[in-house]
């Protein structure tokens, strides 16, 4: 499955999450009409690229939620392996969703999750704004190690 694109509609989905530490539901159709969503899909935790990723995204965080945006990671990790790295690395104020099962399901809906060998089963790293309405505005695939600038999606967010 491709990508998705720019002014298709955003697959629904409910994950668990962690938001600073504590487990809950994360449910995109929540926030239609309320906000726009940010979806950081990362490989792994664990790494040191995903990490940077996140971590930019929450030194950001004020600009974001100032453009009326949350930002919301997603992994194919489970929930308990996302616990032990935020805590590592975090907290972050934003959720950070666990597609772990059924595996790499909401990758999949987005055209983001890796079949070729070495990586089968992780997502790429990629980014994608879904406005409140839950229409894709902006998507970019990156490299397994290049770090997404949050200005783009930042200036993207500006134009909505």
């Amino acid at each position: 499955m491709s990508p998705l694109n720019v002014g298709d509609r955003a697959p629904d989905f409910d994950l668990p999450a962690l938001v600073a530490g504590i487990k809950q539901r994360f449910r995109l159709r929540e926030q239609r009409g309320k906000k726009h969503i940010v979806l950081a899909f990362y490989p792994f935790n664990w790494e040191p690229v995903s990490g940077k990723h996140l971590a930019s995204y929450q030194v950001e965080r004020e600009q974001f939620l100032a453009g009326g945006a949350e930002t919301v990671g997603v992994s194919v990790e489970s929930i308990m392996n996302t616990t032990a790295w935020e805590r590592e690395i975090g907290p972050f104020d934003f959720p950070l969703c666990s597609d772990y099962w059924p595996h790499g399901e909401v990758a999949a809906k987005y055209g983001v999750l890796r079949t070729e060998q070495p990586d089968a089963g992780a997502s790429d790293r990629a980014v994608f704004l879904v406005d409140n309405s839950g229409k894709i505005r902006f998507r970019k695939l990156y490299g397994k190690s290049e770090l997404p600038n949050a200005q783009e999606v930042l200036e993207v967010l500006r134009r909505i």
